[in-house]
């Protein structure tokens, strides 16, 4: 048996690169996370030649999707990751060059769950962390420690380079640091707690601001404490005001409401919120039918409404009704809708059991002429749009209460209901928190699938909805 002790993402590349040159099959190999107390070639056998001066006996490539997706599992804090790489690299070089492409093959799953791990661990850090002022011999320095849940101090301190490039400022977690001069980020060993600094003046000012921008008409707390997890909460300030903005919370959603604050003309101009305790979701669809909150239902032909079982323990929330779901006032019933219920056949769920509706209720489109016939043509609803008719989704998800799952079916839906950065492409399947749901999961939208260039780019990401429409049923 062959061990190795890799120290990061490109130690792991060269040794991975030598081991493949000389045939050295998975499972004649254990590669450990240095710890730093090693050398760094320390437990190479005798007689084995230093990898910078080993001569591959043969040369491969991989595609730069493996190499980013290999950089970004590197952080992860799992053991047996180096393993499970050079495992998948094995792979790719002798029997399956196109194994990324395969979804649900076993170790594909692991890799992309763990980039997506990764990923949600590095944009918490860029949520959470909080600096504080030093002062020493007149020179500034902001210091900040973090507990994060992998190795990822490393991916993230570019970002906090680039974003506070004047300042010289330090992050210190468990395992390691970094310390930024304005010109260098240096890396070191971690730092406890206990030994950075617990307050500055500048923390008011941060309270201040959080308060100001605190919404308590959107605020759950337990999907606040799955969104900011508690173990943040003593290295970050504000946490000190919650329990005091939560019991403000109803005097000032009454405010608001009462203000029609923040909303300017929505659909809630023509929802009767003084029936609200008697409401369904039919009476609630008949409201919607005479929404007039946006310029939409001049040229469409039907408010086309959700449709399903009010008990539905999953919610597919799609973009707007196309074409053929105008005529026919009920949503997912053209091509993009048989491509769906395709999906949804090959992920054991019934269309019957689950609440299907859009984040917009008209058709927008625009005329064109093909063939000599006048056609309507989808185009994608701007913000306006979005925000004029998002309070029937609000509305319709209030009445929804046995629902545990909401799927987003496409960017449109993704960017309203879970971050306005959202980017199906590189984040489509991962169940994330929101406002919503503890589940809530992305996914492409039928309507991209049946618009994909290549004959293998569409079957690609029917598989890719299919298996996010399993992880959407596993969650109930």
């Amino acid at each position: 048996m062959i061990s190795r002790t890799i120290k990061d993402f490109d130690h792991w590349r060269n040794e991975a690169r030598r081991l493949i040159a000389d045939s050295v099959a998975p499972h004649d190999v254990q590669l450990h996370q240095d710890d730093g107390q090693q050398l760094l070639f320390g437990d190479i056998e005798q007689g084995d030649a230093h990898p910078s001066q080993a001569t591959p006996k043969q040369t491969f490539s991989v595609t730069q999707a493996f190499l980013s997706l290999a950089q970004a599992v590197s952080y992860h804090r799992h053991p047996k990751r180096w393993d499970l790489l050079y495992r998948v690299l094995w792979r790719i070089t002798n029997d399956h060059p196109r194994l990324l492409e395969i979804s649900t093959d076993d170790d594909v799953m692991r890799l992309n769950q763990m980039e997506k791990q990764v990923r949600r661990d590095a944009h918490k850090m860029k949520a959470f962390v909080r600096f504080r002022r030093i002062m020493s011999d007149q020179n500034e320095q902001f210091i900040a420690w973090h507990r994060p849940d992998h190795r990822i101090v490393r991916k993230v301190a570019p970002f906090f380079s680039r974003r506070f490039k004047g300042m010289n400022w330090a992050i210190f977690t468990p395992d390691e640091s970094v310390v930024w001069d304005q010109k260098t980020l240096t890396y070191g060993k971690g730092v406890p707690r206990r030994k950075t600094p617990q307050f500055d003046e500048l923390e008011e000012l941060w309270k201040t601001y959080y308060r100001s921008i605190f919404n308590p008409a959107r605020v759950k707390v337990k999907m606040m404490k799955s969104e900011m997890p508690v173990r943040y909460w003593d290295t970050m300030p504000e946490s000190e005001l919650i329990a005091e903005l939560l019991l403000e919370a109803p005097r000032r959603v009454d405010a608001m409401i009462e203000q029609h604050e923040g909303f300017g003309k929505t659909a809630l101009d023509f929802f009767h919120i003084d029936h609200a305790a008697d409401l369904t979701l039919e009476s609630l669809k008949h409201q919607a039918s005479r929404c007039q909150a946006c310029d939409l239902y001049k040229d469409a032909t039907a408010t086309v409404f959700g449709v399903g079982p009010a008990d539905a323990k999953i919610v597919i929330l799609g973009e707007q009704p196309g074409d053929q779901e105008d005529i026919a006032g009920q949503p997912f019933v053209g091509p993009a809708g048989q491509l769906l219920d395709q999906a949804l056949k090959d992920a054991g769920l019934s269309r019957s059991d689950l609440y299907l509706t859009n984040i917009v209720k008209h058709f927008n489109f625009t005329h064109t002429v093909i063939d000599g016939q006048q056609r309507r043509l989808h185009k994608k609803p701007g913000a306006r749009e979005v925000r004029c008719c998002r309070p029937w989704f609000d509305a319709e998800w209030s009445l929804l209460t046995d629902a545990q799952v909401l799927v987003c079916l496409g960017a449109t839906a993704a960017k309203a209901i879970i971050d306005p950065g959202f980017k199906i492409s590189r984040q489509r399947g991962e169940p994330v928190a929101t406002d919503y749901c503890k589940r809530t999961i992305a996914t492409w939208h039928p309507s991209a699938i049946l618009r994909s260039a290549t004959v293998d780019d569409q079957r690609k990401k029917r598989e890719q909805l299919t298996y996010d429409l399993r992880v959407a049923a596993n969650g109930i």
